[in-house]
């Protein structure tokens, strides 16, 4: 492995074609104590993701959902890092869906993916239009556009003979799912690390379930990742994801720990000390 100073003044990576011990998404990335501890512990977070829910089978097709946000990019390098490294026996398909945002930058990302060598396809399916002619003005679009960007996804996975549709959501976006259901949907439920489809053809994956949104975060920073906002349609302020994203900051800075302890939690469930009836046979008990 080489080290290299790029034109910014910083050590960086320098892969040499398969034999270096780096996929070239990573020739940029700087080489220090720790950029290098931060990338094993995403890289062993995700493993352990996929080992521990049984993410993967030898041979089959993955289609990466991309948006160009920090998580997605995190995603699909760590994959082609596990990848490169014989340790994720799939191939992989890198998907963007240009859902027709407003100044949705239409050139990032295909350059990025042609720069680095990753297959990819790129899908423009004017969603926008319909969210915006049926949500009304000043409502958030997140969850219609949601729904119709999964579609069109699964949609895709077929066409590509993909067996798993993966995503980018991390830890903070399990727990934020569980306390958003705790607090207005009256359940406990969160986002499983895999789930099949309503249509049982397409298995949905979340490998960065044990990774933390900061790290991610901090990854991205370095990777100089081309990130596009999120909020390119106007809808984002006042969600109460927000809200509920402040909450587990807040308890994480007085309670430092707290968020890796929810996360296990959600693991170490107890039926009988709940109150589901359809869990727990209270009647014969």
């Amino acid at each position: 492995m080489n080290i290299n100073v790029n034109r910014d003044g910083d050590k960086t990576l320098h892969a040499v074609g398969q034999t270096d011990e780096c996929h070239p998404m990573f020739t940029d990335l700087p080489a220090s104590v720790e950029i290098n501890k931060l990338r094993k512990r995403l890289i062993r977070n995700t493993r352990q993701a996929l080992d521990d829910f049984a993410m993967v089978r030898a041979g089959e097709r993955w289609l990466v959902a991309l948006s160009g946000g920090k998580d997605s990019y995190g995603l699909l390098a760590l994959l082609l890092d596990l990848q490169w490294r014989g340790l994720l026996p799939v191939e992989l398909l890198a998907c963007n869906l240009d859902q027709g945002q407003p100044n949705f930058p239409k050139n990032v990302l295909p350059d990025y993916l042609e720069k680095i060598g990753v297959p990819h396809r790129i899908e423009y399916r004017d969603t926008y239009s319909i969210v915006t002619d049926k949500i009304a003005e000043g409502a958030t679009y997140c969850s219609l556009c949601s729904r119709l960007r999964r579609g069109h996804l699964y949609r895709i996975a077929r066409e590509e003979g993909c067996s798993a549709l993966v995503l980018g959501h991390h830890r903070e976006d399990i727990l934020e799912t569980f306390f958003m259901n705790l607090f207005h949907g009256g359940r406990l439920a969160a986002m499983p690390p895999k789930l099949m489809n309503d249509d049982g053809d397409v298995m949905v994956l979340r490998p960065l379930s044990y990774c933390a949104e900061a790290d991610l975060a901090k990854f991205a920073e370095a990777m100089r990742f081309p990130i596009i906002p999120c909020d390119l349609c106007g809808s984002q302020d006042g969600l109460q994801r927000n809200a509920t994203k402040a909450m587990l900051d807040d308890i994480e800075r007085r309670m430092p720990g707290r968020k890796e302890t929810m996360v296990r939690a959600l693991a170490n469930v107890r039926p009988s000390h709940l109150l589901d009836r359809t869990l727990f046979d209270f009647t014969g008990l």
